[in-house]
């Protein structure tokens, strides 16, 4: 955008400014202050999700589910969606509301449940694929891979559909 500056006097001065710069550079840092927050909320999604799972599997020797870490996965999934939920909601994408809030659940529910099954393919696939079932190979497979793949996965998807609508209204701004 260019915008005439307006000198002491009430003549108009003829040099234009350029303010384009200016909006980049406040979109990239909103752009880094949510994606920031997004991967401090997944960390403690991460944290929860993982000592979780691990209580669940193999605290116990064998743990309560260690005979079905699909469904313990699950469950420690379920557990950490929960959290990160409020997280985002509340401090990630603050700035934004859906439309209605059954809209945001319904939609924030989708999205997991497909995010919960990529998960569960990375655990799946080396444990019944390359039959690795071992503490280490269950938390890179399961939950370092699986999280990194839900993870980017889930930002898309609640910045493009669920938290999709700026409280500050419709952007009525043309390009």
């Amino acid at each position: 955008m260019r915008y005439r500056r307006r000198v002491a006097s009430s003549n108009t001065a003829t040099e234009t400014v350029d303010r384009t710069g200016d909006i980049w550079r406040v979109k990239v840092l909103t752009a880094l202050r949510q994606s920031s927050a997004f991967l401090v909320v997944g960390a403690v999604g991460f944290l929860v999700d993982a000592g979780t799972y691990n209580a669940l599997v193999f605290m116990g020797d064998p743990g309560v589910l260690n005979r079905a870490p699909l469904v313990a996965k699950i469950i420690s999934i379920l557990v950490a969606t929960v959290v990160t939920y409020f997280g985002n909601k509340w401090w990630t994408f603050a700035h934004k509301q859906g439309s209605s809030a059954r809209r945001e659940y319904l939609l924030y529910t989708v999205f997991n449940v497909v995010a919960i099954g990529l998960q569960l393919a990375c655990l799946g696939f080396s444990r019944y694929v390359l039959h690795l079932s071992s503490p280490l190979a269950d938390n890179i497979s399961g939950t370092v891979i699986g999280q990194i793949v839900a993870v980017v996965f889930r930002y898309w998807a609640y910045d493009r559909f669920v938290f999709a609508e700026s409280r500050t209204g419709p952007n009525t701004s043309t390009a």
